[in-house]
């Protein structure tokens, strides 16, 4: 028979054990758990502030050069050339909006996507984008899949305009390329079918959308090439009204097909090339292009302050 002080002892100690081991585990848990929700933030901000350095590395690098020339005076210039930069971020908001109901808000967003994409390096807009979702779990559950999904289908996409280029354009224009050149190509072209294959075999696997979204969003990421090319080409074509339309299209195709060709070390020197055989007007043509560029850099930049902006004041409200 026990004695009454050991079951008090036994007792007092059963009744004891949970709260000595419990409170040290869910002290140590807590800032595990903080860290585990704030990430999308951290990198959120991270990339934001690579992002300004790339901008400011970039403006007074080449950026100033490109706006020190001659502007066009042809409205109509500026208005296709707007086109032509809203592109990009008005295509992807138009899927988004159809996957997650995304307010208009998420075009800021969005915007930083693509700035991150062009300043920094290929995706890392892939990886702000997926952290901006992240800290918006009442607007989207699981955004990993649907931001793979749209990435992966912008590059087939992007792979598929490019071969239907090379099958239009390519006839007429091999003739103006070094043979070191038509290797380069056709050895691109065969690494652009090689690549987007794998996808197309294995989609059931690698995509986590129904079939028919994915179309839907395949078509989608065609039209936004589609219309960028259309833009580029009337916004030189406005700049430089003494070359005929046709040209400027078929140069925007050539464009295409430079900037989607992996075993092309330079893509603008291939390209610049290409153009002034083309059209002639070396210096002309060079001066359009640092134009163009620079007025984008110069919208990059405008955008990130006003975003800026309106965060801080947000904050101060």
């Amino acid at each position: 028979m026990t004695s009454p002080v050991v079951e008090a002892s036994v007792n007092t100690s059963v009744v004891e054990a949970p709260s000595l081991t419990a409170g040290p585990d869910l002290a140590g848990l807590e800032p595990v758990e903080k860290i585990k929700r704030r990430w999308p933030i951290f990198l959120g901000g991270a990339l934001t502030l690579l992002m300004v350095a790339g901008l400011a590395r970039e403006l007074f690098d080449a950026g100033l050069v490109g706006l020190s020339k001659a502007a066009p005076t042809n409205p109509l210039f500026y208005i296709v050339f707007a086109i032509y930069y809203l592109g990009p971020p008005t295509f992807d908001y138009i899927i988004f909006r159809r996957l997650w109901r995304i307010p208009l808000a998420g075009m800021a967003a969005l915007h930083k996507k693509r700035i991150s994409n062009e300043v920094l390096f290929g995706y890392t807009g892939e990886a702000y984008f997926y952290a901006w979702a992240r800290q918006r779990t009442q607007m989207v559950a699981a955004p990993f899949g649907a931001v793979k999904d749209v990435t992966i289908l912008s590059a087939i996409a992007g792979n598929a305009v490019t071969l239907g280029v090379v099958a239009l354009a390519l006839p007429l224009g091999i003739s103006l390329l070094t043979a070191i050149q038509q290797k380069a190509v056709l050895g691109s072209i065969a690494v652009i079918i090689g690549t987007s294959v794998p996808f197309m075999l294995f989609s059931k696997r690698v995509f986590s959308l129904p079939r028919g979204t994915l179309w839907w969003i395949f078509g989608v990421h065609c039209m936004r090439l589609i219309v960028g090319a259309i833009s580029i080409a009337l916004a030189w074509r406005f700049a430089m009204p003494d070359v005929a339309l046709g040209t400027w299209l078929f140069l925007a195709a050539g464009r295409l097909l430079a900037w989607r060709l992996p075993l092309v070390p330079n893509k603008e020197l291939v390209f610049a090339t290409f153009a002034i055989m083309v059209i002639g007007q070396g210096q002309a043509l060079s001066e359009l292009m640092a134009l163009i560029a620079g007025l984008a850099l110069l919208c990059h930049v405008a955008l990130i302050a006003g975003f800026g902006l309106h965060a801080l004041i947000k904050r101060i409200l």
